[in-house]
């Protein structure tokens, strides 16, 4: 998350030769991409999707001016699309959340100690996981986002309870680390 914008999308490869791309969406239906519009890339720019398939879209600017051929179409490949955070929908209740607002929490272990702040959730395929960093310095501690190893979530009080698996090991004390 950048500048309270949630990543919401991805441009992939070109369809055809009259723009049209596809796209990752990363909603919770895909289809419902568009409604998040206008959308934001890392430069600035504003993009909206209209689809035209499932999964290929075509993309337009801010101008309303459409990706018009396949070479244009090709220099937009991984073109990562954002919304802002306030347009999401609010979550249900106090056990949902969204990956993003984990960005900032304060982590404590089990016994309460602080062990830093959650820095971002990373995602590579394989489920996700929380990188905590505790103090000043570039030390990381990758922690999977699974029940056993987070067992506790409080968004509203700023912080989540990890319970470190023994096959992570943090050289030092976690708690000298902290500033």
């Amino acid at each position: 998350m950048a500048d309270g914008n949630i990543l919401m999308g991805v441009v992939g490869r070109p369809h055809g030769v009259r723009g049209l791309v596809r796209v990752h969406s990363y909603t919770a239906e895909p289809a419902d991409l568009p409604r998040y519009a206008p959308l934001t890339d890392e430069r600035g720019r504003v993009w909206s999707v209209v689809w035209r398939a499932e999964g290929v879209a075509e993309l337009r600017d801010a101008a309303g001016r459409v990706v018009a051929d396949r070479s244009e179409a090709e220099k937009l490949v991984n073109l990562r699309l954002f919304a802002p955070r306030d347009r999401l929908p609010p979550v249900d209740d106090d056990d949902e959340f969204y990956l993003a607002d984990l960005i900032g929490l304060a982590a404590v272990d089990v016994a309460g100690a602080d062990m830093g702040r959650v820095v971002a959730v990373h995602d590579y395929g394989a489920g996700s996981s929380l990188e905590i960093v505790a103090g000043p310095g570039p030390q990381s501690v990758f922690v999977p986002f699974t029940r056993a190893a987070v067992p506790s979530v409080d968004v509203g009080a700023g912080r989540i309870v990890v319970a470190l698996p023994d096959e992570v090991e943090v050289a030092g004390d976690v708690s000298e680390r902290v500033a």
